[in-house]
């Protein structure tokens, strides 16, 4: 099955396509103080919420990032329900070969839950960092482990077990990347709870709406095995947070 079809689907309910609950990602929005009119990248930007939130909010200029064709269709669609096309341009390409007009231009770079775009989570911080002005804002988000992850759990998901760090280490990379930590917040049970749960609903109501799908059994059993191990394991060993950093 096509990997952005699956997320599509299962994705299909969600506002911030993310663990962070809408309410703390509109407190972390009301942090930014960013200036009117300044400008602002999203690379992944998924549905394009954060965007609005910003524009919305502060009045800038900003450019969303996404690859999935079926995510960047709901993030034009939510930018133009709310009259911002004139405030925030939506590109579908590759995030790592976006380049602002010029270097160190920005007031705010993020990239929130696709650190693989740069390779890992420090690689991403130093290529936000290098487009972002000095006194600007990097900020990411990222998965990080609670606890040591079961075997099972790893072998079940096909997970890595240094696909992510700690809490604490994800705040380091920014600190080692020579940011200023500002900010940090994280992803409740009920957060947590909310976002996977949203999956698995789209996913059994497409798969009754589309039962002449051929993907139909491999989105079902994909996210049956996800919907299990979450419940048995990954509930308890996984958590989200955000960071946000200044640039000296």
């Amino acid at each position: 099955m096509d990997m952005w079809k699956y997320f599509g689907i299962t994705h299909a309910d969600h506002t911030v396509m993310n663990p962070l609950s809408l309410e703390k990602t509109r407190e972390l929005v009301g942090l930014l103080r960013l200036p009117e009119g300044g400008r602002v990248l999203d690379v992944a930007c998924g549905k394009a919420e954060f965007l609005c939130l910003v524009a919305e909010a502060y009045g800038v200029t900003a450019t969303g990032i996404e690859l999935s064709p079926y995510t960047v269709d709901a993030a034009r669609k939510n930018v133009n329900k709310r009259g911002l096309a004139g405030s925030i341009e939506l590109l579908q390409t590759d995030g790592a070969e976006y380049r602002p007009d010029a270097p160190e231009s920005l007031d705010l770079a993020s990239c929130i839950g696709a650190s693989w775009v740069f390779q890992n989570h420090r690689g991403t911080l130093e290529a936000l960092a290098k487009m972002t002005r000095p006194g600007g804002l990097v900020l990411t988000g990222e998965p990080f482990w609670r606890n040591d992850p079961d075997p099972e759990y790893l072998k079940v998901t096909g997970a890595d077990p240094n696909m992510c760090g700690s809490h604490a280490g994800n705040a380091a990379d920014g600190v080692n990347a020579g940011l200023d930590l500002l900010y940090t917040t994280a992803s409740s049970q009920d957060d947590w709870d909310h976002y996977e749960g949203l999956q698995w609903q789209a996913a059994e109501r497409y798969a009754a709406d589309h039962p002449d799908d051929p993907d139909v059994k491999a989105l079902l059993g994909s996210i049956r095995r996800s919907r299990d191990a979450y419940l048995r394991w990954g509930r308890n060993c996984l958590g989200w947070a955000m960071y946000l950093f200044r640039k000296p």
